[in-house]
């Protein structure tokens, strides 16, 4: 089915050498002169590939395009522009072009796009062949252990996971498209912006898959008597040169009379951990706000982070986190804790509260925010003196 192209252009003479070409490349060759009759030959043929013309009178290859998309938004579609169509070529990949080539058609060029035509046609092919084993693989599993409320539960996380992993293989392919463009244009820019791409989503599938394994590599809570300021000074020490470096001002408010008691106190600094980088990273969320020209009042204020920690009437200890970043609105406060939701985008995967609500739930204790859109965060969790872990 790769093998099959659509092949579009108003000059009946180039159309048919690149047919010819084409054929001699292995391909099977569907042509067209207009773009109304590469729409009816698309419907019947459904070929994965079309190469057309940007410039046809009628219908031009922008439409053919958009029209294409609208059918099957998984069809490659490459663009054959003139050298003075490169705003026609930019906006044809705005409506999601794999890619242009220009006039006169290189051979090696077209090969070239034709190759990553392929790829991200057979990359589609494996991550939904793998999707689709996992998913068997997780329902498989489910059936025997677990009883139609979890097998909801897992159903969801798997939904999350797939765009999780759907987040950041789009972003990956951005980056190497960047990087095939660089090297096909010798442009050092293009090469060093690739790169970067490349390297940053490679970075967000180590830390996505090391979150999953500690997601799920332990089900019960390890309790020990400890020292419940153990874990957020741990935790100060830590990010405090990160804090430095980016001007915010790092306090730790810590009751010296709190009572050494039973509770896992690796399990609670993961969950101040995650709070606390979250809180760093809220500064740069509430920057570009400001830089978008949403207001924010706090902005004027001290940029600040503070963990405390006290002993309340009701439970062994209370900790709070609070910071002045950019705050949340009501609709994501009901959200954050909910599987794979992420306020980062597609730079974040959810995960990290999420285990931090499975290990305060262990404790039988609590976590909650408060917060408001531009005026800061607080989590408080709160620990009970016999935690009977689950």
């Amino acid at each position: 089915m790769c093998d099959q192209i659509l092949l579009v252009d108003d000059e009946e003479g180039i159309c048919k050498i690149l047919s010819i070409s084409l054929q001699d490349s292995g391909y099977e060759v569907f042509t067209a002169c207009s773009g109304e009759d590469a729409l009816e030959i698309y419907f019947k043929k459904k070929p994965p590939i079309v190469l057309t013309d940007i410039k046809m009178p009628g219908m031009d290859g922008i439409e053919l395009l958009r029209r294409i998309k609208q059918e099957n938004p998984e069809t490659e579609v490459i663009m054959i522009t003139g050298h003075g169509d490169m705003n026609l070529a930019i906006k044809s990949l705005k409506h999601e072009a794999t890619d242009f080539v220009t006039k006169p058609i290189n051979d090696d060029v077209l090969e070239i796009a034709l190759k990553r035509a392929k790829e991200r046609i057979l990359m589609r092919r494996q991550l939904r062949e793998y999707t689709e084993n996992l998913e068997r693989l997780v329902e498989e599993k489910t059936r025997k252990l677990l009883d139609a409320e979890r097998m909801a539960a897992v159903g969801e996380t798997v939904s999350g996971l797939a765009h999780a992993i759907k987040n950041i293989a789009g972003s990956l392919k951005g980056g190497v498209f960047v990087l095939d463009k660089g090297l096909e244009l010798d442009n050092k820019q293009y090469l060093r912006e690739g790169w970067r791409m490349v390297k940053g989503n490679v970075d967000k599938i180590r830390n996505l898959s090391m979150d999953l394994l500690n997601y799920g590599k332990s089900t019960e809570i390890r309790c020990q008597i400890s020292d419940p300021n153990q874990p957020p000074q741990e935790v100060f020490k830590l990010i405090e040169p990160q804090a430095k470096e980016h001007g915010i001002i790092l306090e730790a408010k810590l009751d010296p009379n709190l009572e050494p008691f039973l509770f896992d106190s690796e399990g609670i600094y993961r969950c101040v951990l995650t709070i606390c980088s979250n809180a760093l990273d809220s500064f740069r969320a509430a920057s570009l706000m400001t830089e978008n020209g949403d207001p924010i009042e706090r902005m004027k204020e001290e940029k600040r982070v503070v963990i405390e920690s006290r002993k309340t009437e009701n439970w062994a200890v209370e900790y709070r986190i609070s910071d002045t970043g950019a705050g949340m609105t009501e609709k994501v406060r009901d959200k954050i804790f909910q599987s794979f939701f992420s306020t980062k985008g597609a730079e974040g995967t959810g995960i990290g509260l999420m285990m931090a609500q499975k290990i305060i739930k262990q404790h039988h204790g609590s976590i909650e925010v408060e917060s408001e859109l531009g005026k800061g965060a607080t989590f408080i969790i709160r620990l009970p003196k016999n935690p009977n872990p689950l």
